[in-house]
């Protein structure tokens, strides 16, 4: 069956953050577009993520401002590495306190995808996202793309458009069809752990902490305000270990629900008055467990009027906490290369020059612990147990070492403040 657009609209496959995100930068600048989500609801569903400023400044831009975001989460004041016996490794500002010109976000990441997906109802109506409808492939011709579209009645769709921008995350048929060498999914031997709890919040009340080692650690900060009459917010919480990896993944699914018994007794002990980890454990209500896992980057995210974004490009890592936040970017960017190039090949290749390289790279400085490489160094040094870091790692290491990861990650505070926006107010296709 053929189903065209008489506005031969740039095609979105996948409803997430990145493509959501893609959805309302296109109508932004005056380009029509059609998203396909292949589930047949959208639901929040997810944990806490993070939402770096360089990603915070996009939404503004796009007219989600603190008065949006304060809905679905909390402004981040604090970014801490605690070592495994609760010294401090590490803590700076985060957001505003740090300098930049935006915040840092904690939210849920459910609840961010709802905001995205009603924004894009809002303002380009209820036609513009297609549930139910999965892209499975593409073909191209000389005036644009098709997309074979899978619906869940078991119907086959032909959908023409002008571009495919894939956002369709770690399993993106896309990806497979535009790289068919690809490697496998990689798993480097971490397990995770995920769940949210009600507690109280430590620190600043609004800090991101990871405590433990680079290969043992506990990662929690607060998703919410705290209630008034209890006083505790809802934390989300991280647990990891790394095991040997040379049988890979035997678990089957990537994401399943799990009993606390499965692992809490990896962190049996980890009560330091000021956080009482398996109490924290114990509080969640539900617990799913995901191995750590990402792809070896592809030498470009496009080919000629088809290209990747998100995850589908370079999912990642989350030891950065950037992955959600470089896909608001990357889809930032390629509006940003529309109105530069006209939509069409050339738009695309100067959003791959400008990103993939780039990117790439991050995804495998995550892959090498990315900052939590800090913890690392202290299990090198003294086995993790230590009185004073200065004399394990001094100061001015550990502030270049941190330098270095902003940068490689689009952070670095005086550069973002002094960088234009990425599409100038107003800004819209001729025509």
């Amino acid at each position: 069956m053929t189903d065209t657009s008489p506005t031969h609209p740039v095609l979105i496959a996948g409803g997430g953050i990145g493509g959501m995100a893609l959805a309302l930068t296109l109508h932004q600048i005056g380009v029509p577009c059609i998203v396909f989500e292949s589930v047949a609801e959208l639901q929040p569903l997810g944990v806490g993520i993070n939402l770096q400023p360089n990603a915070v400044r996009e939404l503004y831009d796009l007219g989600l401002g603190a008065e949006a975001l304060d809905t679905i989460g909390i402004q981040a004041r604090e970014w801490a590495l605690v070592g495994r016996n609760g010294n401090d490794v590490y803590a700076e500002p985060r957001g505003l306190l740090a300098g930049y010109r935006w915040p840092q976000y904690s939210v849920h990441r459910g609840q961010l995808q709802m905001l995205l997906y009603r924004t894009v109802l809002e303002r380009l109506g209820p036609s513009a996202v297609r549930l139910g409808h999965r892209v499975s492939g593409y073909r191209q011709h000389d005036r644009g793309v098709t997309a074979q579209v899978q619906t869940r009645e078991g119907q086959t769709l032909d959908v023409s458009g002008r571009l495919l921008v894939a956002a369709d995350g770690l399993h993106s048929a896309v990806r497979a069809q535009m790289h068919p060498q690809q490697p496998p999914i990689q798993w480097g031997g971490a397990i995770m752990w995920r769940g949210t709890a009600p507690g109280v919040p430590i620190r600043s009340g609004a800090s991101f902490v990871g405590l433990g080692s680079a290969r043992h650690r506990v990662v929690l900060y607060p998703i919410s305000r705290p209630d008034p009459a209890s006083g505790l917010a809802t934390i989300n919480w991280i647990a990891e270990i790394t095991v040997d990896n040379r049988g890979g993944w035997t678990q089957g699914d990537w994401n399943r629900r799990v009993a606390l018994e499965e692992f809490a007794h990896h962190f049996d002990g980890w009560n330091y008055g000021w956080l009482d980890v398996p109490a924290l454990l114990r509080g969640a209500k539900e617990i799913f467990e995901y191995p750590m896992i990402d792809r070896d980057p592809v030498s470009t995210w496009v080919d000629a009027r088809v290209a990747l974004l998100g995850d589908a490009a370079h999912v990642m890592y989350p030891t950065g906490s950037n992955g959600a936040s470089q896909a608001i970017v990357d889809a930032r960017v390629l509006g940003a290369a529309l109105l530069a190039h006209g939509v069409g090949p050339a738009a695309l290749r100067a959003y791959d020059d400008k990103l993939c390289d780039a990117i790439s790279a991050l995804v495998l400085r995550n892959r090498g612990a990315g900052p939590f490489g800090l913890l690392g160094l202290v299990d090198e040094r003294c086995g993790g147990v230590f009185d004073d870091i200065e004399q394990v790692i001094p100061a001015a290491e550990r502030e270049a070492f941190m330098a270095r990861y902003k940068a490689a990650a689009g952070l670095a505070i005086e550069t973002l403040n002094a960088a234009p926006p990425t599409i100038a107010p107003g800004a819209r296709m001729p025509g």
